[in-house]
């Protein structure tokens, strides 16, 4: 294989990984089992096919020395200490010792997205039994991770390579082809665990994101939970991270993806302006690809934002053309979470399909449990007809990104679930907190005055009121009745409309 290699490109190597271990089998039909096997392979025990290093000795070397490592390994299950051996070349030395060092790999090219490797946790335990959880902790970040597909992971084999060591991360990621490396740290104490995590951009050494998560519940049941809250707050930092670089490119050079992003930095500036620019971006990131089906989908975010807020001129053709977009988002992204929530809620406030609008949520969240965005749509399309199963869906949106650039939206979901539920005073506390985050949000203005005029605070909800039509001036009882109508309950539409119009919301 050594000799092959320079002829292979490196996706085509093949790097082996061999464990010996002498010891009783049993052997069934064409398989075999036990502690034997266990130990030399991959069973439960700490397997010194995944110790050791590919290319540890190489044919035409010379005799092999084996060197012992220092440090006993316990396997799991097994009641005495193994002793393990590594075998090396054995002409000057240990093959990476310092008296050989071996040459440094080249850098292998950055993926065309986002690019992650989770590199094993060091285990503060004081206890090497901890391994084994700390190992399977990192394991469920991997597989979270991996359900994103706007991102390139690499597998957990090859970052754990790494075990026990203490890289130079911006090697790593020049070693692993990644832009970004998530590192932490696992406590565990009796029934408390502690992790700590950072994620570092290894092109610059910046540190995008760090955290510390506690929890005091059965450990054995955590590694999902731990592993959804790191997953869950990285993701924003990590796509915001992404719209920075992307929008520091020269706009000659510009993909699909990139394009994309622009355009999602567009659209969190919530304005007239910054809607109708990300529109532009999206058109010509289609225009690159015509079945980028991200960008199709946001493309009915944005047309819904503005029939929402009365961003115009919007024409009925528009509109159609967003629907469009959408079905089309849902056929040629039906693997992609992100684009499934967007397209869903598109055909939800526009077009009124509630039931392939929760179809689509639906496949999201079994592509990715852990997607905050999709619980988020899950919400919004729930919140005038199952008020509480909206709430938990908003709940757990904000549990997994805490941190998100859309919370605004979540505590908005909320302050309207709760009036659909006859619950006023909760609703409008919930729709503070989504002003704080967004003074701009149209829809949270507009739930803040029907509540104060509910409750009888009509002064307040008259200056509200003010600053509503501030930001949407054309905004009247007819042309929102028509924008509501297709999504909202008859009961809360009445409500709501009939709130807005005591506040002085002029009926055309």
């Amino acid at each position: 294989m050594a000799e092959r290699e320079p002829e292979l490109t490196e996706e085509r190597r093949i790097r082996f990984r061999i464990g010996i271990n002498l010891g009783d089998v049993i052997a069934g039909g064409e398989d075999i089992f036990g502690d034997g096997v266990n130990i030399a392979a991959g069973g439960p025990g700490r397997a010194w096919q995944g110790l050791h290093q590919p290319r540890g000795a190489r044919s035409g070397a010379g005799p092999a020395r084996l060197l012992v490592v220092l440090d006993l390994l316990l396997a799991q299950g097994l009641v005495r200490p193994v002793r393990v051996y590594r075998v090396r070349e054995s002409d000057g030395g240990p093959a990476d010792g310092p008296d050989r060092p071996r040459a440094s790999p080249q850098p292998l090219p950055l993926p065309d997205k986002p690019s992650i490797a989770v590199l094993p946790f060091d285990n503060l335990s004081g206890d090497s039994e901890q391994e084994y959880f700390v190992d399977g902790v990192v394991e469920e970040i991997v597989t979270a991770i991996s359900r994103l597909p706007w991102l390139f992971v690499i597998a957990r084999n090859s970052s754990f390579a790494y075990k026990g060591k203490s890289p130079d991360l911006r090697q790593v990621g020049q070693v692993l082809g990644v832009r970004y490396v998530l590192e932490g740290s696992l406590r565990k104490a009796r029934n408390r665990v502690r992790i700590t995590g950072q994620l570092i951009d290894t092109t610059t050494g910046a540190h995008i994101w760090a955290d510390r998560f506690e929890s005091l519940d059965d450990i054995f049941e955590l590694q999902d939970q731990v592993a959804s809250s790191v997953v869950g707050a990285i993701e924003p930092r990590l796509r915001q991270s992404e719209i920075e670089r992307a929008t520091r490119k020269p706009t000659d050079s510009l993909d699909a993806y990139d394009l994309y992003l622009r355009a999602l930095a567009e659209f969190h500036k919530q304005s007239a302006d910054g809607m109708r620019e990300a529109i532009v971006l999206l058109k010509r990131g289609l225009s690159v690809d015509p079945s980028y089906a991200p960008a199709a989908a946001m493309i009915g975010i944005c047309r819904q934002a503005q029939k929402a807020r009365d961003w115009g001129p919007l024409s009925e053709a528009d509109v159609a053309d967003a629907i469009q977009l959408a079905k089309q988002a849902i056929e040629l992204g039906k693997d992609d979470p992100d684009t499934l929530w967007m397209a869903a809620h598109c055909l939800s406030a526009l077009a009124g399909e509630h039931a392939v609008a929760v179809g689509a949520i639906r496949r999201a969240l079994t592509l990715n449990p852990n997607c905050a965005h999709a619980w988020m749509a899950r919400g919004l399309v729930s919140a005038f007809s199952e008020p509480d199963a909206a709430l938990q869906s908003f709940q757990r949106a904000m549990r997994l990104s805490p941190l998100d650039p859309l919370t605004y939206i979540f505590t908005a979901g909320m302050a309207f679930a709760h009036s659909t539920a006859g619950r006023y005073e909760e609703a409008i506390e919930w729709a503070d907190r989504s002003l704080y985050e967004q003074p701009r949000f149209t829809a949270a203005l507009r739930i803040k005055v029907a509540l104060c005029i509910h409750l009888d605070h009509v002064e307040e909800a008259r200056q509200w009121l003010e600053r509503l039509l501030h930001q949407q001036p054309g905004m009247t009882i007819a042309g929102l009745r028509s924008y509501a109508a297709r999504f909202t309950a008859p009961e809360f539409l009445t409500w709501y409309l009939d709130s807005l119009r005591k506040a002085g919301l002029p009926e055309e």
